[in-house]
């Protein structure tokens, strides 16, 4: 895979990663919810970015790129409807 793609590629997966957890504790009503959506969400990343690094092993940065791909894209879907809810005005729930 061409470096030039995997790296906006990751950057763009870490945003995504950070938007999620910074915004988690604005919609979800308790603390210990946010603390177990944010573990649910770090190991489920770490584990499929694991298993994506370890299908794709040229070298270690590509290796360690790809890795961070895997791992934003668990964040999208959260960031996704987190980012719907600040633009609806929703609450906590």
């Amino acid at each position: 895979m061409n470096l030039f793609l995997l790296i906006p590629s990751a950057a763009i997966a870490l945003s995504l990663a950070a938007y999620a957890q910074v915004q988690i504790p604005r919609y979800t009503a308790t603390r210990p919810a946010t603390l177990l959506t944010r573990a649910v969400l770090l190991a489920v990343g770490t584990a499929f970015g694991a298993v994506a690094a370890m299908t794709y092993t040229v070298d270690t940065l590509r290796t360690a790129l790809v890795f961070l791909c895997g791992f934003g894209v668990v964040h999208f879907p959260a960031a996704f409807i987190l980012f719907v809810k600040r633009e609806r005005g929703s609450g906590k729930s």
